[in-house]
């Protein structure tokens, strides 16, 4: 994939983050790609669903289940504004997604390289590509201030 492609579809990510952003959530936005079209967007709604489930990520991996009628994400690619933790990280690996592009590491909860890697580990039954820093200042600059409009 190219530069320009990851970085398009970056900035539909970041999207995603501005709608959470906007409903007074925290601003993670996420989109699965296939055959170089998005098939699946999300954006967090823990707050507003009061569901823990309801990450940016398994939204996003929900969407783009139904859109191909499978579980099975083979050939996909998840663009996220902010590193998949744990919980997100295992619905990457079940369903099979092939690589994950992520703006902003998350320094407390990163489960694609920052705090481990589950991603890469060859004890479990698959393994997807990462691949860090698309439009990271852009991600980053989102959730600062998101967080300082908090304080």
């Amino acid at each position: 994939m190219t530069p320009q492609a990851k970085e398009k579809f970056m900035q539909a990510a970041i999207v995603e983050a501005q709608k959470a952003q906007a409903k007074g959530e925290v601003p993670i936005g996420a989109v699965v790609v296939h055959e170089g079209q998005i098939i699946g967007r999300g954006h967090n709604l823990r707050e507003s669903q009061q569901d823990s489930l309801a990450h940016a990520e398994v939204l996003a991996i929900r969407e783009a289940n139904q859109a191909l009628n499978s579980w099975r994400l083979n050939d996909c690619q998840l663009f996220v504004t902010l590193e998949p933790c744990p919980m997100c990280t295992g619905a990457i690996l079940n369903s099979r997604l092939d690589a994950v592009y992520y703006g902003a590491s998350d320094l407390k909860a990163g489960a694609c390289g920052t705090i481990m890697n589950l991603l890469d580990d060859p004890r479990l039954n698959h393994q997807a590509d990462v691949e860090k820093g698309i439009c990271q200042k852009e991600c980053l600059s989102l959730l600062q201030d998101f967080f300082q409009q908090l304080r």
